[in-house]
């Protein structure tokens, strides 16, 4: 049975709305604040089944380890190697991976608060900044993540034709669209499963082909080369791009920092989509979050230290866009030092790296529709989940982006995978420019709520956030610098590389349009901090604890 508060016609759940009494006078609710009763309507709506916390512990450190670690590093890394050389992508991504340190630890602190069910930055945008912010945050996630699916499907598709099977790739593609969607269907302990395993898997095959990179470095070899810093003196530890000398050096920095965002893309998001779905969110977030770092610097920071030592950048198999994983500087590398079968076993972890991003991709993807039915921002119909949690029409709606794959088969691989990149790096930055905004607001909020009790607290906040959101508004602004020149210019390359920002702008303005009573952000006076945690505080389970020392029940209590 419904109530009075979530029985209410849609437009009178939100703040703002003009309520005419019987004598005919009417009464303001205050408009710059979400009222809490009208959120713990919309979030504990007692009319729809919910999610639940299926996610453990070991899924959760897992996923924040490899959740979203895909072909973007495993394959995208060649290209961006052939653009500015081995100097500038490990610059570019010591420096990419500092700012995105700084959204993770911002966006926990405020996750790690109040981890309500649709815990998802564009639901933190709707309570502590504005109905508009969230809005638009919401739907760009949305349509983004979605479009990452099939992206992820069409970079399988590359691994895949490494080998010239005689199989249609709309074959491979529709297995992995069943595989994917498959696996959002099930419960989220499925799926916490699901990634433990394919991230293990991704982790452990890391860790191998950097010690492959490390013996061949000191010339273990199959010919006994050693190799040494030797790519970086010949062809050179920077490259030129669009023109010559210091300039041409410039420019190409300038593109190497663009493309290396891309593998870091809406990996931040993933941590706090999960903490509405995990077990005792408030403890294991800051955990998961701290060690954040060693993903960064060990995996991203690692590949491309690896990917310098044993691929020039000036192999042809990457920079003419080579077919399938062949484009992958860790096959090339491993290829040109005589080492048999590894390419092929390289080629079949990068295609279990494509389906566990993709499946977390449609995982974010629908949890951002779901947190948006939760505030408002969607129709309530997507906030029905099934009796164990999963967000089933949510899940639908944004499985529909799939389709967009079956676009590889009439084209070039290779230019659809850089339409996808390309459209999907705006939209990356967009959002961690919101996610600095959401935080300043968040913490102003406690600041003038005398709010002290934080799970987690950062040294790199707040200025850490001023920093990435001028980093990365630098970063938006420059993400299709290169189509101004005369022999790059096309209307399809200018619109992919600059469409997600007027998309974003329009569907944000056109909210406060709509919302025009409303404030540009709420009163720091009069955010809700509360309304919920009752809930999140009756969901925390108190740690449990080791007496008796034996190494059995420490690992046992790791796995649960």
């Amino acid at each position: 049975m419904g109530n009075p508060e979530t029985d209410a016609s849609p437009e009178k759940e939100l703040p703002g709305y003009e309520d005419t009494d019987r004598q005919g006078s009417t009464t303001h609710r205050k408009s710059s604040v979400v009222n809490p009763e009208i959120l713990a309507g919309e979030i504990f709506d007692q009319r729809y089944e919910r999610t639940q916390r299926g996610l453990k512990s070991r899924h959760a450190q897992m996923i924040a380890l490899g959740g979203t670690i895909g072909t973007g590093l495993f394959v995208g890394s060649g290209q961006t190697l052939a653009r500015g050389g081995p100097a500038f992508i490990l610059g570019s991504y010591l420096l990419m991976a500092f700012l995105v340190f700084c959204v993770v630890t911002a966006i926990t602190e405020v996750a790690a608060y109040l981890p309500t069910p649709g815990s998802s930055m564009n639901l933190f945008g709707y309570r502590y900044v504005s109905r508009s912010l969230g809005f638009a945050l919401g739907w760009l996630y949305f349509y983004s993540l979605g479009i990452l699916v099939p992206y992820e499907i069409t970079a399988a598709g590359l691994v895949i034709s490494y080998w010239n099977p005689p199989v249609n790739i709309a074959v491979w593609i529709s297995i992995m669209i069943v595989v994917i969607v498959g696996l959002n269907a099930l419960p989220v302990k499925f799926y916490g499963e699901t990634e433990f395993w394919f991230a293990s898997t991704k982790i452990i095959m890391m860790i191998g082909l950097l010690l492959v990179s490390f013996i061949l470095f000191w010339g273990g070899g199959p010919d006994h080369d050693r190799l040494g810093f030797r790519y970086w003196k010949d062809p050179g530890a920077a490259n030129t791009y669009l023109a010559g000398g210091n300039t041409g050096r410039f420019l190409a920095l300038l593109s190497t920092l663009v493309l290396s965002a891309f593998p870091f893309t809406f990996a931040p998001e993933l941590l706090v989509v999960t903490g509405g779905e995990m077990k005792s969110p408030r403890r294991n977030l800051p955990t998961a979050a701290r060690r954040y770092i060693y993903r960064l610097f060990f995996f991203y920071i690692g590949c491309v230290l690896a990917i310098s030592v044993i691929c020039p950048s000036n192999d042809p198999k990457i920079t003419n866009g080579g077919a399938g994983a062949g484009s992958s500087a860790f096959v090339i590398g491993i290829k040109n030092a005589g080492i048999p079968v590894l390419d092929s076993i390289i080629n079949a972890g990068i295609i279990i790296s494509a389906w566990s991003s993709g499946n977390s991709f449609l995982y974010l993807s629908s949890r951002s529709l779901y947190a948006l039915a939760l505030s408002g921002n969607a129709p309530s119909f997507f906030k029905a989940c099934t009796k164990a949690g999963v967000p089933y029409r949510a899940v639908a709606c944004s499985s529909l982006f799939c389709a967009l794959a079956y676009l590889n088969v009439g084209s070039s691989a290779s230019v659809v995978f850089n339409w996808f990149v390309n459209l999907t790096n705006t939209s990356g930055f967009i959002s961690w420019i919101c996610c600095g905004v959401i935080y300043l607001r968040f913490r102003k909020a406690c600041a003038a709520q005398g709010v002290t009790d934080l799970p987690y607290r950062s040294w790199l906040q707040p200025w850490g956030s001023w920093v990435q959101m001028v980093g990365f508004t630098f970063l938006c602004l420059i993400n299709g610098f290169n189509v101004f020149w005369p022999q790059n210019w096309s209307a399809s390359s200018f619109l992919t590389a600059y469409i997600g920002i007027p998309i974003f702008v329009v569907i944000y303005l056109g909210h406060r349009v709509y919302a025009r009573a409303d404030p540009w952000a709420h009163d720091p006076m009069e955010v809700d901090l509360h309304t919920g945690m009752e809930e999140v505080l009756a969901e925390e389970r108190p740690p449990k604890r080791a007496d008796d020392g034996k190494l059995w029940t420490k690992v046992k209590l790791i796995w649960e």
